[in-house]
């Protein structure tokens, strides 16, 4: 089953609340539906400046992963359980990404660690679900959220041998980053955050009819938009 995923590299203009980014671009990969994901931003405390925690890194003081964990470990945990609906997996998959991290840095320097931090978290929650032999863990939201990208999406081709996949990805993100806020917004939340309608119904005062016929017009303005390229 092929689809297509957003990936966080710093998005722009999500909205003002402080769960959202505000500054960057889209990425959008082409990968088999195990390897799909989701993540919601929350709200995370301004205990030590990032570039602080990172100099901690750069320094080896094991104090970065436990200063790290302070600020950030809400926000992977999160990370993780929407992708794993399951506290213990998650909670292992935070840990992991600590002690990844501190492999990394150095000599990675990122410039947005939170970002950073969800995309390892991301990571080892996928390899998780992969090898969890129950079906649907989360009742199935992650599923469904794919699902309704795939018929736009699904090119009738393995992603992995397709050459033009990488200009498929980058014909989806322009796409998006040429949406107006609010559709964007709406978009990013259901195909990234798996936010569900209702969800994002609440987030932007709307109602949650009208984000479904928000959502379907956009699914259907990207497949006319990859058809007459030339990308489906």
């Amino acid at each position: 089953m092929i689809i297509a995923f957003i990936d966080i590299r710093l998005f722009k203009q999500l909205s003002n609340s402080r769960a959202d980014l505000k500054e960057g671009n889209l990425f959008f990969c082409i990968m088999d539906v195990r390897e799909t994901c989701t993540r919601t931003l929350l709200c995370m405390r301004k205990d030590m400046d990032d570039r602080d925690l990172i100099s901690l890194f750069f320094r080896r003081d094991e104090s970065a992963i436990q200063k790290t964990s302070e600020k950030y470990g809400h926000y992977c945990f999160t990370v993780a359980w929407n992708i794993l609906f399951d506290r213990e997996d998650s909670e292992e998959c935070v840990n992991d990404t600590w002690l990844k991290t501190w492999d990394l840095i150095p000599p990675e320097k990122p410039k947005k660690f939170q970002f950073f931090l969800a995309k390892i978290t991301r990571n080892f929650a996928l390899n998780r679900l992969r090898t969890n032999t129950r079906q649907k863990r989360g009742g199935g939201e992650y599923e469904t959220a794919l699902e309704e990208l795939e018929y736009t999406l699904h090119t009738g081709s393995d992603p992995a041998q397709d050459l033009n996949a990488k200009e498929l990805a980058s014909a989806v993100n322009r796409f998006v980053k040429n949406l107006p806020e609010k559709e964007r917004n709406v978009f990013i939340r259901r195909y990234f955050y798996l936010e569900t309608p209702k969800q994002i119904a609440e987030r932007y005062s709307m109602g949650t009819n009208n984000v479904s016929v928000m959502l379907n017009r956009t699914r259907t303005k990207l497949k006319e938009a990859l058809e007459k390229g030339g990308y489906l």
